[in-house]
């Protein structure tokens, strides 16, 4: 709001004009008549004067409608209030910032008014704008503070809306509870948010690895970089339990086939890539892209093909579809944002579930006391963690953390962090830090206790980096430590889960959306996702 207002101020047309009274008083003493056109006004009074965007100025105090006591509330409305009139002053103040702004800057004009300069020594001109200056550094240190004000007032609004959402769905689904009859039209917004307000009953991710529904096949999945896969090269990979083999066709684009010659049952990945299509190193039987088989040395050919899935490469990225529903037209984007650029693109095959692997991406709060000898060496363990969520339900901020994070539907975390140097954070958010590390982490089901990991580093700082060799290992090196860190846990979790342990057995105010994940994944797998 008080961006706004001071963006409209700033960019305003303004006139800066001297008083006539004292051109009459000099015009008096010197005897000389003329006028500057672009400083003096032709005459008329100044002083006093309305210009049409004084209006933005005046804006009444919201102090005086506070509440005496703003540390109890009755009720969350009124807590709300409290909120929204902070945000008004806020903007009160901001816009009091700018206007002295802009009246030092008229101070600024009156002193290098060339009629003034002449009843001035140079010294006295030199004392004046030296005070001005200063008075001018103050005040935008003040409009700076002021942001961060409304800033923060912002956050802490969105945090309000988001316990009154909580409230408001937490009493509909303890009404809809004492109902017989359900309603049959549930959708996945009001599903997952009904179960968000009693999940510590209903989260139960207890016992053996159980199959993978279908639906959770019928996405858009990464499964390799790029530049992982080049010409007469192919990248054996699992997906849900089954073996795939990705290999480029004649044409170069890339296609994905099973991983299981129609002959003998051989493993095609043992064999090579000639001229865009895949031998088997069995017999020399060839495949093209499209699972047809083209060659069958030493015998007649017959009209036999394997499985192949929908493949397509898109931002540095080979997609596959493993879904027996038809494929969307459309693949989501995995980009950075725009001013950042990729410095490290690493795979690692991990031994736990993709599920659990996600739960550990998805929490913050783990870090001081997980990462004690990488990233979050040093860092110290707040009073509260908190995660945000003004916009969507998976994807939000941290709090005290400045690290954005989203999950991206049906296996991606994708996390901005704002830093100050490396391993350091600085700030209360990422908008508030100079320089930013974005991250991607894409968890591939591989099988139902393996996980393929594809890992993308970007940053909008040191483009310098991307040219010092073996630069690329050394970041592998980095993310292999920290993983390493987070392994050890998982995998004591992976193994209690299937002895019987419930790994959500009490989430708390922090594992938000690791909750919203499992949310998302119960509504698909009970078929109510749309």
């Amino acid at each position: 709001m008080s961006a706004v207002a001071t963006a409209a101020a700033l960019t305003l047309p303004i006139s800066f004009t001297r008083s006539s009274k004292l051109l009459k008083r000099r015009e008096a003493k010197s005897g000389l008549r003329f006028r500057v056109a672009a400083l003096i006004d032709q005459g008329g009074a100044s002083e006093g004067r309305k210009y049409p965007w004084t209006t933005l100025f005046e804006v009444e105090d919201p102090q005086s409608k506070f509440p005496q006591d703003k540390s109890k509330f009755s009720t969350i409305d009124q807590a709300l209030e409290v909120a929204r009139l902070d945000l008004q002053y806020c903007d009160w103040k901001a816009r009091q910032d700018v206007l002295m702004i802009m009246l030092l800057h008229d101070k600024v004009v009156d002193v290098l008014n060339p009629l003034a300069r002449e009843f001035k020594s140079i010294g006295t001109l030199k004392k004046e704008l030296a005070e001005l200056q200063g008075e001018l550094a103050q005040a935008h240190n003040q409009v700076h503070i002021s942001e961060v004000r409304v800033s923060t007032a912002l956050d802490r609004l969105a945090y309000m809306e988001t316990l009154v959402n909580d409230k408001i769905l937490q009493e509909r689904n303890t009404t809809e509870s004492d109902a017989t009859i359900p309603s049959p039209s549930t959708s996945q917004e009001s599903s997952s948010f009904r179960k968000s307000g009693n999940h510590r009953g209903n989260l139960n991710v207890s016992g053996a690895i159980k199959p993978y529904n279908p639906r959770m096949k019928n996405f858009w999945y990464p499964v390799t970089f790029s530049s992982d896969l080049k010409e007469d090269t192919m990248v054996p990979i699992e997906c849900f339990e089954e073996p795939w083999v990705l290999f480029r066709g004649k044409d170069g684009k890339p296609g994905c086939v099973q991983d299981t010659c129609a002959h003998r049952a051989c493993p095609l990945s043992l064999g090579s890539v000639k001229e865009g299509q895949i031998q088997c190193p069995y017999h020399g039987w060839e495949y093209s892209t499209d699972g047809k088989c083209q060659k069958m040395p030493s015998t007649r050919l017959l009209d036999v093909r394997i499985r192949s899935l929908p493949c397509f490469e898109q931002e540095g990225f080979i997609w596959i579809w493993p879904g027996d529903a038809p494929p969307t037209p459309s693949i989501p984007s995995l980009l950075p944002p725009p001013g950042f650029q990729i410095h490290a693109e690493i795979i690692m095959e991990l031994p736990v579930e993709y599920g659990l692997l996600l739960d550990n991406l998805l929490d913050l709060a783990h870090a001081p006391f997980t990462h004690t000898s990488t990233f979050a060496k040093g860092w110290p363990v707040p009073s509260l963690v908190k995660f945000l969520t003004p916009a969507t339900k998976l994807q939000g901020y941290w709090d005290p953390y400045p690290i954005d994070m989203e999950f991206r539907p049906p296996c991606a975390v994708i996390s901005t962090i704002g830093i100050s140097k490396p391993g350091k954070l600085e700030g209360q958010s990422t908008r508030e830090c100079s320089t930013h590390l974005h991250q991607l982490h894409v968890c591939l089901p591989s099988s139902r206790k393996k996980t393929r990991l594809l890992y993308r580093m970007s940053l909008d700082f040191a483009p310098i980096l991307k040219h010092i060799p073996f630069m690329q290992n050394l970041w592998k090196h980095f993310a292999e430590q920290v993983l390493n860190e987070d392994l050890r846990l998982v995998l004591g979790q992976q193994e209690r889960m299937i002895n019987g342990a419930n790994i959500w057995n009490l989430p708390v105010a922090y594992d938000k959306l690791g909750v919203r994940y499992r949310l998302w994944r119960d509504s698909l797998e009970q078929e109510e996702f749309n």
